[in-house]
């Protein structure tokens, strides 16, 4: 049996650290569970995206879906034979003239050599027929349609077709009767319209496109034998009536119809076939009369307005076709006339006892013309015409903006089909 001593007792370690460490780790894990609500982590609400830190990148912005593009705007087909115009071609198209004018002086009964040769020399805008190029209906037809078949641009094929005394067809190769305009004033607008339906429907049926009708000037002066009762009526407010009514009637047949004699020849006393014409009222007195007929033909639809030689002395001292302040101003700015300005005759005294037809051409596109009517010499009209655009007395742009009148006249009356 060992002996005890204090060399033979074994040595253990003291256990009272462990005990520390464990007493520790259960109080901590006690006081963990047991926390409060007050001691729990808070819950960030989410930002508002305008109170996020400046450093904070954004989300980018949802793409616009994309639109695709707008169709161009078809060209304007006019515009498109305008511009293949040659400057000759364009000046040519402000005329109209008298079959003869590009025939060498031939009396013109038929579509011949001679008609298809002077419009390749003159592609006029259109011919005027009075009575010598007359003999039968049939044979106006097939002139016509043979002539037509020789422009390379449709022409407006016209006459004075006003009915009583000034007519082309009635005597010639009897259209129906259509008296004077005159005799009907009292007979209503009703009236106005049948007799000028007619008169359309009977130049339509020969051929023709237009007609130098109606007068819009009003017989004020028992004196006027040049218009007279050519006349729709002797008061101002009742031929502004009849004159609309006729505009109607024009087109209801199938015609274009052209308003004369600019700004009103029926006070006057003189005859400008033969001499100057003086009109002698103040621009307010034309306006409450003179005016009344020609404003209402406007309205109604009237596709030209015809410039008479007439001086109106209290807003221009030259003839009315000359005169920027009458064509412009008064009828295209005042009136809101945007159609087809054509001149009287310029074979008239009224103009040639004054004036060369070089002259006339440029002095009456200036101031606003579109339609040089039978000047007295064609040849030296586009001449200077041509001459006018390339010394830069005229602008191209001026000739043009007459041009595209003419193809739009041409176009609304249905001679002119431009595939868009």
């Amino acid at each position: 049996m060992p002996v005890k001593g204090k060399h033979s007792q074994v040595h253990r370690r003291p256990r009272w650290p462990l005990l520390l460490l464990v007493i520790l780790l259960g109080a901590a894990a006690f006081l963990w569970l047991n926390r409060g609500p007050e001691e729990a982590e808070p819950v960030s609400a989410p930002v508002p995206p305008e109170e996020m830190a400046a450093d904070e990148p954004a989300l980018p912005p949802e793409p616009e879906p994309e639109l695709p593009p707008e169709p161009e705007a078809a060209p304007d087909p006019l515009e498109a034979l305008l511009s293949g115009m040659t400057l000759r071609e364009k000046v040519c198209q402000l005329f109209i003239v008298f079959p003869q004018a590009i025939t060498n002086g031939a009396c013109v009964t038929s579509a011949g050599e001679a008609m298809e040769r002077g419009l390749r020399e003159f592609p006029v805008g259109g011919l005027l027929l009075n009575r010598s190029n007359l003999v039968s209906q049939e044979q106006v037809r097939t002139m016509l349609e043979e002539t037509q078949g020789y422009s390379s641009v449709p022409l407006l094929v016209t006459c004075d077709e006003e009915g009583g005394r000034v007519n082309r067809l009635m005597k010639t190769v009897g259209t129906t009767w259509v008296g004077p305009m005159l005799d009907y004033k009292d007979q209503g607008p009703e009236t106005a319209e049948a007799n000028a339906r007619t008169i359309a429907a009977d130049l339509v049926s020969c051929g023709f496109n237009m007609d130098f009708a109606p007068v819009a000037d009003v017989w004020s002066n028992p004196e006027n034998t040049v218009i007279g009762d050519r006349a729709y009526s002797d008061d101002f407010s009742q031929a502004a009536e009849l004159v609309a009514a006729a505009v109607e009637g024009f087109h209801a047949g199938g015609a274009a119809c052209t308003l004369k004699h600019f700004p009103g020849h029926g006070d006057t006393s003189a005859d400008s076939h033969y001499g100057s014409v003086y009109v002698y009222k103040s621009l307010d007195e034309l306006r409450g009369a003179e005016l009344l007929p020609f404003q209402a033909g406007i309205d109604a639809g009237a596709d030209a307005v015809m410039m008479g030689h007439l001086i109106v002395e209290q807003i221009d001292d030259q003839p009315a076709l000359l005169s920027y302040a009458v064509v412009t101003e008064l009828l295209r700015g005042e009136l809101g006339f945007d159609g087809v300005v054509v001149t009287d005759s310029l074979e008239m005294q009224a103009m040639t006892d004054h004036y060369g037809s070089a002259e006339i051409a440029v002095r009456a596109i200036q101031a606003g013309v579109d339609i040089l009517l039978c000047p007295q010499d064609l040849e030296a009209s586009v001449s200077a015409l041509v001459r006018a655009v390339t010394e830069g007395e005229m602008t191209e742009q001026r000739l043009d903006e007459s041009v595209l009148r003419i193809l739009r006249l041409k176009q609304a009356r249905g001679l002119l089909s431009v595939s868009e």
